[in-house]
């Protein structure tokens, strides 16, 4: 009995029950792998799905041998789970199949196109692709894609509504096409006289009006694949892989940098939706990353620095001019600044001085990336959504109707609240796609989970308290509204009672932060397991990669 209790005090006894639990259910899903199989004929998914079995097990258990073993720094530790997590999410998630993720992948193939010295822009404002890059876009090749005797690639454009975009809908298929393309090179097709076309075509997607800082890194791995000669598959994972260590390095900065609330922020960065986009070429990669690390330089400031250097506020502003033009809305997180006492300043003047320089840089940013948008949704008065095909709210018509815009945010909260729930933890990964559903009780025990790490442990002293919790939550609620506010212009028709299209991802770069405040005096745990929590998120991702890639696998 004395040498059970020690094993399960240094961890190794939670550490061999969870390996031998996960092991059981990769065994259970391999079960629905090969019923998939004898449908669909890929036996080769069977080697495929064992080789994620061993390396899904192996990476939970590494975990669990650093955080509860040798008990290694948190930020060690992040960067081995992130790099290994993130890349079986998107081993199961290929490319593409994220929300809204196809506009991300052609706005950075546009900027690997400048990077590269090529045309960044063809007719109608697309982008000029590799011809063997339409792949991603047309999977199926319903466009009947030819190169003409001209040398040009033509396409058949009645086709384009049908054509299906890698991974939107991710299935069996999905699976297939990427293990019959592999990552060598392909050979252009020949036209009719025997000869090879430019080898170029025109996307069938606008990019994204942006700065191109988001993505830089996205396109540097597009760019790598394109010099090295790989084909698209090879491509487009290049790019994700990219995204994958831009949020790595990122958030391990976050975490060295923050003073308090490293296992809060660690247990976000294990949530089903975090870790699928953070191995994707969304944008919001970027953005969490940024406003991560935004705010643990200002609680580094507020509560560990003896003093605020220039260097200091030059970070600030940078991160924020960056951040700030890819979504307006985290921008309200400037106020985070006001949590750093003026006397670390200096003097009032070098106070003023470094808010007028954080400000600045980002005013000058929305100005440059942003300035027309920010007009014309101020001055039009007519708004047209399209995929409702009918009218949507103006800026003035929100403007003269206060009460109705009040009740489309009372309703939307009400009817919408365990949809924002469901999607900040990831619930429904893919392209939200209900299929790919993650068990509603790894919903709950994630987020049991993120508040108990967040909850006062003993020895741990109160910090953000008082007027300080009052203005971050004000802050966060002012960050919500305004992502709901930029929705109803944006998204919602006028005939909807709800303001559609807000999810929870839009409220992961303020979570950290929001859990931070959790903890208070009312409820305090009588001893810290926060690794424990860490390692059994850990092993929940497992998980849910067994179960996903065995669903994906049975959707013919």
């Amino acid at each position: 009995m004395m040498q059970t209790r020690k094993l399960w005090k240094h961890g190794t006894g939670l550490l061999l029950l969870m390996t031998g639990v996960l092991a059981l259910l990769a065994a259970v899903h391999f079960l629905d792998v090969r019923a998939g199989v004898w449908e669909s004929g890929d036996s080769w998914q069977i080697s495929r799905y064992l080789v994620l079995a061993a390396v899904g097990t192996m990476s939970a258990a590494a975990a669990g041998v650093l955080l509860l073993r040798n008990r290694c720094r948190l930020e060690t530790v992040f960067i081995i789970s992130a790099l290994a997590f993130g890349s079986l999410y998107l081993y199961i998630l290929p490319p593409l199949s994220a929300p809204d993720e196809a506009r991300h992948y052609i706005s950075a193939y546009q900027l690997s196109n400048r990077l590269m010295g090529l045309p960044a822009v063809g007719e109608d404002g697309k982008v000029p692709v590799r011809e063997e890059d339409w792949f991603a876009e047309d999977s199926c090749r319903d466009f009947d894609a030819y190169v003409t005797a001209d040398g040009a690639l033509a396409t058949d454009e009645e086709g384009a509504d049908g054509a299906k975009v890698l991974g939107q809908v991710l299935t069996a298929e999905t699976y297939r096409l990427l293990h019959e393309k592999g990552t060598a090179w392909e050979e252009p097709r020949r036209a009719a006289d025997g000869s090879y076309g430019n080898g170029t075509a025109l996307s069938n997607h606008h990019p994204v009006v942006t700065t191109p800082l988001a993505y830089l890194m996205p396109a540097l791995g597009i760019t790598l694949a394109r010099l090295i000669g790989l084909n698209c598959t090879g491509l487009l994972y290049f790019g994700c892989l990219f995204n994958l260590i831009l949020f790595t390095a990122a958030t391990y900065l976050s975490l060295r940098r923050l003073p308090f609330g490293r296992e809060v922020l660690f247990g976000v960065t294990l949530l089903p939706m975090v870790i699928q986009l953070s191995a994707s070429f969304s944008y919001d990669t970027f953005i969490m990353a940024g406003i991560f690390y935004f705010t643990a330089h200002c609680l580094y400031l507020a509560y560990e620095a003896e003093r605020v250097r220039p260097l200091d506020i030059l970070i600030l502003a940078l991160v924020m001019a960056a951040v700030g033009p890819c979504k307006m809305v985290y921008t309200v997180f400037m106020g985070l600044c006001l949590l750093i006492p003026a006397r670390k300043f200096g003097t009032w003047g070098k106070w003023l001085l470094s808010a007028v320089c954080v400000l600045g840089a980002w005013g000058a940013a929305m100005a440059l990336i942003n300035g027309q948008t920010v007009a014309s949704y101020a001055a039009e008065t007519e708004n047209y959504i399209d995929w409702a095909g009918e009218a949507g709210y103006s800026f003035a018509m929100l403007v003269h109707q206060p009460v109705r815009c009040l009740q489309l945010f009372f309703n939307t909260v009400i009817w919408q609240a365990e949809y924002w729930h469901m999607t900040v933890i990831g619930a429904y990964l893919g392209n939200i796609d209900t299929v790919l559903d993650v068990p509603y009780v790894l919903v709950v025990f994630f987020t049991v989970g993120l508040l108990g790490l967040a909850l006062r442990k003993p020895g741990d002293s109160l910090v953000l308290v008082g007027g300080r919790r009052l203005w971050i939550w004000f802050l966060c609620l002012l960050c919500a509204g305004a992502v709901m506010f930029s929705m109803l212009l944006a998204w919602t028709p006028v005939s909807s009672r709800i303001i559609c299209g807000v999810q929870g991802r839009y409220f992961l770069p303020f979570l950290p932060i929001l859990l931070m405040t959790w903890k208070n005096d009312m409820v305090v745990l009588t001893d810290n397991h926060d690794r424990s929590l860490l390692y059994l998120m850990c092993c929940a991702n497992v998980y849910i990669v067994f179960r996903i890639f065995s669903i994906v696998c049975m959707r013919l």
